[in-house]
């Protein structure tokens, strides 16, 4: 019976988990692997605590399985640092080249592969055009990023180089702690016209509720990278949709199953992106959500 791990930093903090986790599973039975049959899938759900999950990667990495399912660049550098052996697939990563995880998107080289969550410029270009679209007075867009995070450089890059033909000015917000976030919002408010665009990362996952009150609270209109902030309570959203990732991981984790090695299986983009607008929270800021822009939504949230 071969064994897999699924490794996730967050647990209770992130409600779209059991989605992923389902596709993933049903994905994983189509291809011919059926849990408690021929493979056993073991669960790892790291928290919110940095130590913790650290020291869940060690013990995981003990354990020895055929392959570990990973979500997130915080967790798949962790990993990447306690084993260069056992077969890794990640998703919701934005650029593993720049990260270090892989040599290249075609030729990954080691034993690291899976599906970015970013295909650049257009995920960035998207995020700002969208919100300009639904809150057209925006003459001034703080980016929320982790400077940790090296794909966040490239991201600033893309929003910036967008925001210019748009006559929106840009401020790179860089956030490590709860109290960084207070500020970095503090401060957008105090820009006539502002507005957020908040990237993804461990940081700005923990403090999800944080960044919803305080945006909510200073009527700023902000864009998110996951449905969970606009059920949360955020304005819009537009990203990689993780559940379908989560669905087409389960291609990789059954072509190593079966022998294929990690350096050899091209890193994929994201063929789906997902938009998602709460309507409440945009009336509460006093915007009308263009009907383009409503038709081109996955979900709305009333």
């Amino acid at each position: 019976m071969h064994r897999i791990s699924v490794f996730e930093a967050f647990d209770a903090i992130d409600p779209q988990k059991q989605r992923r986790m389902l596709a993933f599973l049903q994905s994983l039975q189509g291809l011919g692997w059926i849990e408690g049959g021929n493979v056993r899938i073991e669960y790892r759900w790291g928290g919110t605590d940095p130590e913790r999950v650290r020291s869940v990667t060690v013990e995981l990495v003990k354990r020895k399985p055929d392959v570990i399912l990973a979500s997130g660049s915080f967790v798949v550098r962790l990993l990447q640092r306690e084993t260069q052996t056992i077969p890794i697939v990640f998703t919701q990563v934005a650029d593993p080249v720049a990260n270090g995880f892989v040599a290249s998107l075609a030729h990954p080289g080691g034993n690291i592969t899976g599906l970015t969550s970013a295909a650049y410029p257009a995920g960035a270009d998207r995020s700002l055009e969208l919100l300009t679209s639904v809150a057209p007075r925006i003459g001034h867009a703080t980016i929320v990023l982790n400077p940790d995070q090296a794909s966040h450089v490239g991201i600033r890059h893309a929003v910036e180089a967008a925001a210019r033909p748009l006559n929106v000015q840009t401020t790179s917000a860089e956030v490590r702690t709860a109290a960084d976030i207070t500020r970095a919002i503090e401060a957008s408010a105090h820009e006539p016209n502002g507005g957020l665009i908040v990237l993804p990362s461990p940081i700005t996952t923990v403090h999800r509720t944080l960044i919803v009150e305080l945006a909510a609270r200073r009527r700023l209109p902000a864009i998110y990278p996951y449905r969970a902030d606009v059920v949360s309570g955020g304005l819009m959203s537009y990203g990689a949709d993780p559940v379908d990732q989560h669905r087409r991981a389960a291609s990789y984790v059954d072509r190593i199953l079966r022998g294929a090695k990690p350096a050899d299986l091209p890193v994929e983009q994201p063929n789906r992106f997902e938009l998602v607008i709460n309507l409440k929270t945009a009336k509460a800021l006093g915007l009308e959500i263009p009907t383009t822009v409503l038709a081109r939504a996955d979900e709305v949230i009333e």
